[in-house]
């Protein structure tokens, strides 16, 4: 299984926390990744989503379809929460996520390094299936 795990696109500052929506350019950051995802010849099968606005409109803006919310990838979501979220769902999927969890959890399902995850940032992983 091919794992593409997105830390959502810049947001803008608000309250409550959860309805925090993208920024003009984080919208422009999460089209143009589903761009370079699509020259990579990334096609997903799925795209989950952290139930929080900003990574939905992050998955809406990648361009491969409506994503779908899930509540295990919520900030605080760990390795085991992606594996149980992505079974079952195909050959690739895209997890769009938060940072630190983004970073933990590359480095936990890699090589054990924690990349950096800027807004919009972007590891492929391949996972045993």
């Amino acid at each position: 299984m091919r794992l593409v795990l997105v830390r959502h696109a810049e947001a803008g500052p608000g309250s409550p926390d959860e309805l925090r929506t993208l920024t003009a350019e984080g919208r422009e950051q999460a089209q143009k990744l589903g761009e370079q995802l699509r020259a990579e010849g990334v096609v997903p099968d799925a795209v989950l989503t952290s139930p929080l606005l900003r990574a939905r409109e992050t998955g809406a803006a990648l361009g491969f379809g409506a994503p779908e919310p899930h509540d295990a990838l919520a900030p605080g979501a760990t390795e085991e929460d992606v594996r149980e979220a992505v079974t079952g769902r195909g050959g690739t999927v895209i997890v769009v996520g938060h940072q630190p969890d983004c970073g933990r959890i590359a480095a936990a399902l890699g090589d054990g390094t924690e990349p950096a995850f800027p807004p919009a940032g972007v590891v492929v992983l391949d996972l045993p299936s």
